[in-house]
C-alpha cells in the first residue's frame, strides 16, 4: 500500500530513521564502553523493543507496571521499572510479573519497600531493588547518601526484597560525590552494589562517567541523539514519527484546517506544534480538538481540500501515546502495522 491510500489521521514510522537511530545509539555506547538498557516509554511498541534488544540493548526499562504487562505478554524478560510501585493492586500485579520475567523495582522510602517485601512474602517471590537518588533532578529519591545507607541498612533485611543497587536520573557528572559516597557507605556496610543505573538520552557520557554500570536512555529511538527542543529541531533525517493528516478546510488563503487536532497530536507547547516537511514555512498555530490549524501564508502553493500532508510532531512520545497503532514505511510503502501495546497504560 502507498501511504496516500491511507486512512488519516494515521500514525507513521520512518523505518529507515528508525533504525538509523537504534543503531546509532548501540554503536554509541559501544564505543563509550556503557551497557545499554533501553527506555521503552516514548515508543510502547514490543517490536521496536526488541529490535533494540536486537542492537544490544540488555533489557528495557518501562516506566509503568502497566507497558511492563505488555513487553512481557510480547515475550520481553529483563525489565527495570523505575519508579515507586504503591498500593496492593500493583503490588500483586508486580509479584504475579515477577514470576513470568526478571522484574527490577525501584523505590525512595520505607514504606514502598515495605509494600513490596509484604506482597513478595506472601506471594513466593523475591523482587530485586534499586534505590532511587535524588542527585539534582528535583522528583523522586532520597537526598543525600547518609538517607540511602539508612535507608539501605532497613531494606536489605526485608523478606522478600533482593537489593540490587542504586539509580539516578537524569545522569549528571556533577552527582559524582553523591553516587561514590552513597556506594561506598554501602559497601563499608557490606551491602552489595550489582547495579548503578544512571539515565537521560543524551547523557551517556555522564554515566559513564559517574561509573554506572548501564544507562537507560529512550527519547533517542524517535528524535535521534539531541534533545527535544523547538521545530526547528523536527528534522525528518533524525525524527521517525509522521502523522499524516487530511486538509479538510481552505477557508482562507492564508489559513487551511487539517483532520488532526489535540487528540491527534497532543497540544504540546511550544508553537508551532510540528513540522510539516512537505511544506516547511507552513505553522501549526493552534488546534483545537479534532482540528489543527495551519497558518500557510508564507507558501505558494495553493492548498486543496483532499490533500495530504505529512507532519513531525513536537512531543513525539506523548503524540504515540493517543495512537493504537504505528504504521511502518520504508520510502512510500506500506511495510508494517504495529500495535502500540502500552499506549495508555499508566497504572
Amino acid at each position: 500500500m502507498h501511504i496516500n491510500d491511507l486512512d488519516t489521521p494515521a500514525l507513521i514510522a520512518d523505518l529507515d530513521v528508525l533504525e538509523q537511530n537504534i543503531k546509532g545509539m548501540a554503536i554509541h555506547c559501544r564505543n563509550i564502553d556503557i551497557p545499554l538498557r533501553v527506555h521503552t516509554k516514548t515508543h510502547k511498541v514490543p517490536e521496536i523493543a526488541n529490535l533494540q534488544l536486537d542492537a544490544g540493548s540488555q533489557g528495557i526499562t518501562c516506566q509503568k507496571l502497566g507497558e511492563a504487562e505488555a513487553m512481557v505478554e510480547a515475550g520481553i524478560d529483563d525489565i527495570l521499572i523505575p519508579y515507586n510501585i504503591v498500593g496492593k493492586p500493583k503490588l500483586k500485579r508486580l509479584t504475579s510479573l515477577s514470576k513470568q520475567a526478571r522484574i527490577i523495582g525501584a523505590l525512595d522510602s520505607e514504606e514502598t519497600a515495605a509494600g513490596i517485601s509484604q506482597q513478595a512474602n506472601a506471594d513466593g517471590c523475591v523482587i530485586p531493588v534499586v534505590l532511587e537518588l535524588d542527585t539534582g533532578g528535583g522528583r523522586c529519591g532520597v537526598g543525600s547518601p547518609q538517607q540511602a545507607q539508612q535507608l539501605a541498612q532497613k531494606v536489605v533485611k526485608m523478606p522478600g526484597i533482593d537489593f540490587q543497587g542504586v539509580m539516578t536520573y537524569p545522569s549528571n557528572v556533577n552527582a559524582k560525590p553523591f553516587i561514590e559516597e552513597t556506594v561506598d557507605l554501602l559497601k563499608k556496610d557490606g551491602i552489595s552494589v550489582k547495579i548503578i543505573s544512571g539515565g537521560g538520552t543524551g547523557s551517556e557520557v555522564a554515566s559513564k562517567e559517574l561509573g554506572c554500570t548501564e544507562t537507560r536512555s529512550g527519547s533517542y529511538v524517535y528524535e535521534g541523539m539531541t534533545r527535544i527542543g523547538n521545530s526547528e529541531m523536527l528534522s525528518p533525517e533524525r525524527c521517525v514519527l509522521r502523522v499524516l493528516v487530511t486538509v479538510v478546510s481552505t477557508p482562507t488563503s492564508d489559513r487551511i484546517i487539517v483532520d488532526g487536532g489535540q487528540k491527534t497530536f497532543t497540544s504540546y507547547p511550544p508553537t508551532p506544534y510540528g513540522h510539516i516537511i512537505e511544506f516547511p514555512e507552513a505553522k501549526i498555530y493552534g488546534m483545537s480538538v479534532e482540528h489543527g490549524h495551519i497558518d500557510v501564508s508564507e507558501c505558494s502553493h495553493q492548498f486543496r481540500v483532499g490533500e495530504k500532508l505529512s507532519v513531525i510532531p513536537l512531543h513525539q512520545g506523548m503524540t504515540s501515546n493517543l495512537h493504537d497503532e504505528l504504521i511502518g514505511v520504508r520510502g512510500r510503502t506500506v511495510e508494517t502495522v504495529w500495535q502500540i501495546a502500552g499506549r495508555g497504560k499508566v497504572k
